[in-house]
């Protein structure tokens, strides 16, 4: 176990050390990239658009295409389109996966009927939105990007993003859905969110900005750290 650690750290070391214009790190961005891509067209192109709002009702979906962005933008720069390394985005988009990949595999285990209208999705598609995707993500963002250094505007756009979702959520979406039917409302995107009374959401939507704050703080405490281990 020891030697498996001390050779991680040697090949995030030497990943860490690499110039963002270097070969291996431009087929990384490029995979990334199509991988993002690839299933952020089968989401447009595959999704129900019988109500409001389409792809679009769900926060996963609004990570992935943070997400795509973010891979582009990363991808721009190491092929040197653009000097600009887009540190929020990286950053938001890290922390928005997080909370997807939290809250889908918690409520999962409690009920897959909590997360998931009618048949579950493919397990290629539900383990890039809720595991390898954000791990992607997240490997560039701490060990070659080195993201978490806007603290301000990445906090704010973070803000902003999560309560865009929850307006869009409760007054667009629900209001011109009939569907999926809970035992509180019916309209929101997710089942679960039907059960729950609008003052439960109100505190289930304040705990989970809280929980994306925090784990802002952490994952920037943490790529400062291995900025000074890896000199990055």
């Amino acid at each position: 176990m020891e030697a498996v650690f001390v050779d991680t750290t040697r090949f995030l070391h030497n990943v860490a050390a690499m110039n963002q214009n270097a070969s291996p790190i431009i087929t990384y961005r490029w995979i990334v990239f199509a991988l993002a891509a690839a299933y952020a067209f089968h989401q447009i192109v595959t999704s129900s658009y019988e109500g409001a709002g389409g792809p679009f009702r769900y926060l996963t979906n609004w990570a992935l295409f943070l997400s795509l962005y973010s891979a582009g933008i990363m991808l721009a720069y190491s092929l040197q389109f653009t000097r600009r390394r887009r540190y929020v985005t990286a950053s938001v988009a890290a922390v928005l996966n997080l909370l997807v990949v939290v809250q889908y595999w918690r409520l999962y285990a409690i009920d897959p009927g909590l997360v998931t209208i009618g048949e579950p999705n493919h397990w290629l598609l539900e383990y890039y939105l809720h595991l390898l995707g954000p791990v992607l993500q997240w490997i560039d963002a701490f060990f070659i990007l080195g993201a978490f250094r806007r603290h301000r505007r990445s906090l704010t756009a973070l803000t902003g993003i999560f309560v865009s979702f929850i307006v869009w959520a409760e007054m667009l979406v629900a209001p011109l859905n009939l569907y999926p039917v809970g035992t509180a409302t019916s309209g929101l995107p997710y089942p679960f969110l039907n059960n729950m009374e609008f003052n439960e959401r109100m505190v289930f939507y304040g705990m989970n900005l809280l929980f994306a704050l925090a784990a802002y703080v952490a994952f920037a405490v943490i790529t400062s750290g291995l900025r000074r281990l890896f000199r990055h």
